[in-house]
């Protein structure tokens, strides 16, 4: 027997965020060789009861919904035109009705939709849902039209230090970077790999100085200099190894290279990762699974950066 060939899935309502959404589910699609299942979610028919019958009785709710599904299969085939496109009407909320499509999905993919003049920047609550729960990858689609449109050529995957694997032998890519190579290779782009790292000064003597006036305080402050220093390189360092680590066996054999660039931050992850997406068609972060319960710990960093990213942003469940 073959492989199933699973689909993108996207979510779409009429609006201009699942517009974009589209285009990009549907560009995903083509070029994975992969379906595109267009979901549109509405609650009526449940609360009405409707029996189909014919065109003539069938209500504006109906006919609304029918519509939206007719105009993104039109789009979608416009924007990759050897792609297949089937559509899904469900009688559920979105969030459902998209994780449930989620559970035989290559992606799941998703607007960002905000209110009033923060419409840039804050995250719909059908995404963050979506993206906390699904059971496979979600991407959410916003930021610049620059980023959003495939103009700078690079993925961006943030490293987390407990993706770090053992030190008796290499492990495989985690989901995380798997997916992000595999876009960056599809693209025919650049991957950029980040770790933020924190160095803690060392431990603060002051009190004790205090009662050693003998002691010749600019002595003191340029040993405390050098530890601060050989500590940042220490820092560093073990950034560096992290990411070699981590990407070292993710180049698969009989495929074509992709470059990979390794950027070690010093600093919080946050910031990090939103400044990088700055200049990135995407923004890989994996989301660990919370042992005994339904869905992903997403974390503050992957919510500042759903909410906060200049480009589209991918959540990859990390078992």
């Amino acid at each position: 027997m073959g492989t199933v060939e699973l689909p993108v899935v996207v979510g779409v309502d009429g609006s201009d965020a699942a517009s974009d959404a589209l285009d990009w589910a549907a560009e995903l699609a083509g070029r994975r060789g992969l379906p595109l299942r267009v979901v549109h979610a509405s609650l009526w028919e449940r609360y009405e009861g409707y029996v189909a019958g014919t065109a003539a009785d069938r209500p504006a709710e109906r006919l609304h919904s029918e519509a939206v599904l007719a105009t993104a299969a039109e789009r979608a085939g416009r924007r990759v035109p050897a792609l297949k496109v089937m559509t899904d009407l469900a009688a559920d909320d979105a969030v459902t009705a998209l994780l449930r499509a989620g559970q035989s999905a290559e992606a799941l993919v998703v607007g960002s939709r905000g209110r009033g003049e923060f419409a840039s920047l804050l995250l719909g609550s059908v995404g963050l849902g979506i993206a906390a729960r699904a059971q496979c990858p979600v991407v959410v689609v916003r930021g610049r039209p620059q980023n959003v449109h495939g103009g700078m050529n690079r993925v961006v995957v943030g490293i987390a230090e407990r993706e770090r694997p053992g030190e008796r032998e290499p492990a495989p890519p985690s989901a995380a970077v798997a997916f992000a190579l595999r876009e960056a290779r599809l693209r025919g782009g650049e991957l950029e790999a980040v770790h933020a790292w924190r160095c803690a000064g060392p431990e603060d003597h002051g009190a004790r100085e205090n009662h050693r006036a003998h002691e010749d305080h600019r002595a003191h402050e340029d040993h405390r200099a050098r530890e601060n220093h050989r500590a940042r390189e220490d820092h560093a360092r073990r950034a560096a190894e992290l990411l070699d680590e981590t990407l070292g066996g993710a180049t698969a054999a009989g495929l074509p290279p992709v470059p990979v660039a390794h950027r070690p931050v010093e600093g919080s992850a946050r910031k990090a990762l939103l400044d990088a997406s700055a200049h990135a068609d995407l923004l890989v972060v994996g989301a660990r699974r919370r042992q005994g319960h339904f869905g992903m710990q997403l974390g503050l960093v992957n919510h500042a950066v759903l909410h906060h990213a200049k480009c589209p942003v991918a959540v990859v469940p990390v078992s």
